[in-house]
């Protein structure tokens, strides 16, 4: 465990950290520069909105939770007001903007703004009397506003013609909420997590698949269709260990039960049995799934499991997730490692080998892999 806490630790603070401080801050026009290549160096200067609230958020958590290191805070508050200035239109936040602010994607992607109020929440706890607090409430209410069609005028889909609902907007709900709980409230967290938890166990879990399903019918039931069908032990078990944070702040040992559970059964279902590694998407009725890249091996779906597993066996013991860190230990650092240059890559083909060799992009920036390897070490620690 000493040894396994010093890996983490160490990769965080000395090779992780310092190559997002040195190659994604634009000292030009301000923001986070967030295509990097392998060695950091910079090709593509469009600037994507949720990218940006990711990394604000990265740096101040680091600042709040660590050490208050004066480069951590500056890097979060330089992003935060590029985000103020450029980030958001009338109807929400833009999903892309050019290298100097000028509006690029229209705000057809809610999570710009669950991101945007994640990064001014971090904030507003490391600088309470300034006015990231009220623009952190603000902005949550703005995510919050788009439940019900979180598209808006922008979702293609025929009115009525078949009504579904996403689970990605619930789950990066729950993390939000507990994320933003110093200016939301402590009751008002409280109430709205539970009903999030129960929301979770009675519409998107499916117990004759065993499996957290990413879409839903408007009624919470089953829909045999590609959407429908579709399942992805990433998304599964990143949603299994915001829901275990919650049945630990609520004292719900049955709810950190089933979360653990659950994970074990993404887990399971999820596994590359011939290449090892986890699948990105699934059919749960094993037929063919349309999306191009379901077999890819994604570097956030092995950290957030990474983080579910250990977290399982942190708080009920179950060695068979202590079995499954392990495994998913010795698949991630072999594989998304990069043994040459800092930071990890991204993207993998189903055998394991390196697919793209950038290190940030569209979805990939300073995030998934310093908040696991954060996670990870203080867990490490306390065990």
């Amino acid at each position: 465990m000493k040894e396994l806490t010093n890996q983490y630790r160490d990769e965080l603070l000395n090779n992780v950290m310092p190559f997002w401080l040195n190659h994604s801050i634009d000292k030009e026009y301000g923001g986070f520069l967030n295509s990097l290549d392998r060695d950091g160096s910079v090709f593509d200067t469009d600037k994507w909105i949720w990218m940006q609230g990711r990394s604000v958020w990265m740096f101040a958590t680091l600042y709040n939770q660590m050490e208050k290191r004066k480069e951590w805070l500056d890097a979060s508050v330089q992003g935060a007001e590029f985000l103020r200035r450029y980030g958001r239109s009338e109807e929400g936040y833009y999903f892309c903007v050019t290298r100097k602010g000028e509006p690029l994607v229209q705000p057809y992607q809610v999570f710009s703004n669950a991101f945007a109020a994640m990064g001014y929440g971090a904030l507003a706890k490391a600088l309470p009397a300034s006015d990231y607090p009220a623009l952190a409430r603000e902005t949550f209410e703005l995510y919050l506003s788009r439940k019900e069609n979180p598209k808006g005028r922008y979702n293609k889909l025929v009115p009525g013609s078949r009504p579904m609902k996403s689970f990605a907007f619930s789950m990066i709900l729950c993390n939000l909420a507990l994320e933003l709980e110093e200016t939301l409230g402590k009751d008002y967290v409280d109430r709205i997590v539970r009903e999030l938890a129960d929301e979770i166990r009675r519409s998107y879990y499916r117990p004759e698949f065993g499996v957290i399903l990413e879409q839903v019918g408007a009624d919470g039931g089953f829909v045999d269709s590609y959407d429908g069908r579709c399942f992805s032990p990433g998304h599964a078990c990143e949603a299994m260990w915001f829901l275990m944070d919650i049945g630990s702040r609520l004292k719900d040992d049955e709810l950190i039960r089933w979360a653990a559970d659950v994970t074990l059964k993404s887990l399971e279902r999820g596994w590359d049995k011939q290449y090892g590694g986890i699948f990105y998407y699934m059919d749960v009725k094993d037929k063919y799934p349309t999306w191009l890249d379901c077999d890819q091996k994604m570097w956030w779906v092995h950290l957030e499991s990474l983080i579910a597993t250990l977290q399982g066996y942190q708080l009920t013991g179950d060695e068979r997730l202590l079995s499954w860190f392990k495994i998913l230990h010795e698949y991630t650092w072999t594989h998304f490692k990069d043994p040459d240059y800092p930071e990890w890559y991204g993207y993998l083909n189903r055998r394991g080998e390196v697919l793209f060799p950038l290190k940030g992009g569209k979805f990939k920036t300073c995030f998934h892999l310093p908040r696991a390897l954060l996670k990870i070490w203080r867990m490490l620690e306390e065990l």
